[in-house]
């Protein structure tokens, strides 16, 4: 009786094992990952930010759980934030050119964990060797700040405000005839760009990106000529995609 006992025993859990991997259960959720844009132009200095976002592809043990992020490159110093996401999230990944790296291209490797299933996507950074002057900081901060109180005023479920602190670079740094420029608050990205060759055509423009959850801008407003300092700014269709 014992033996026969045992037998059944032996049936049963071999029964399970060979079930686990039908139930989805013991077993790692395998998913997909993706850098966000693959190419990027840059000088030394520039803070230049990949998107970073991950996808279930089966059913398992951790689907739906988080994704460890990092990221390794030579010449550059990096910053992931936040460093583990689940799909729907959005990581930023921040690569910061050395002036030694000026003159080549980076190759910034990024990578994904999941209870022991690993993806890996490369992305490359030029490295250009000009440097612009001083001005377009100037002017960035200057056609934020027409934006911020009429954000303020009209739009204040974003909760930007005249304290909101932001970080800021240059981006795009050799486009001339129109000059972008990239801020950053603990909850926002905006980008800020404006034309600079004709009097007739002296508008500027923002688009805000929430950092942790979007990867496409969802507002963007106008302001259609910024020299008349009475003019207010109103809506527009966001770009489709971030400027890097």
């Amino acid at each position: 009786m014992k033996r026969m006992k045992h037998v059944v025993l032996c049936l049963v859990i071999a029964i399970i094992v060979a079930l686990l991997p039908v139930l989805g259960c013991g077993a790692a959720a395998p998913f997909s990952m993706q850098a966000i844009p693959e190419h990027m132009e840059a000088i030394a200095g520039q803070r230049c930010v990949f998107l970073v976002v991950v996808a279930d592809e089966g059913q398992g043990n951790e689907e739906g759980k988080g994704v460890s992020i990092s990221a390794t490159t030579p010449g550059a110093a990096v910053i992931v934030n936040p460093q583990a996401i689940t799909p729907g999230q959005v990581a930023e990944v921040t690569v910061i050119p050395d002036e030694a790296s000026a003159g080549s291209t980076l190759t910034v490797t990024v990578d994904g964990e999941r209870d022991g299933l690993k993806q890996t996507e490369a992305v490359t950074l030029v490295v250009k060797e000009e440097l612009p002057g001083p001005g377009p900081a100037i002017y960035a901060a200057r056609f934020r700040d027409r934006f911020i109180p009429w954000l303020a005023a009209n739009h204040p479920q974003l909760g930007i405000t005249s304290e909101t602190e932001w970080t800021g670079t240059i981006v795009r740094p050799f486009s001339f005839e129109v000059t972008f420029y990239l801020f950053f608050s603990e909850d926002w990205e905006m980008g800020v760009t404006w034309h600079v060759t004709t009097p007739e055509a002296d508008w500027t423009r923002i688009y805000l990106r929430h950092r942790t959850t979007e990867v496409h801008p969802s507002y963007a407003f106008e302001i259609s000529h910024w020299s008349d300092e009475q003019e207010e700014p109103h809506a527009i269709e966001p770009p489709e995609s971030v400027w890097r």
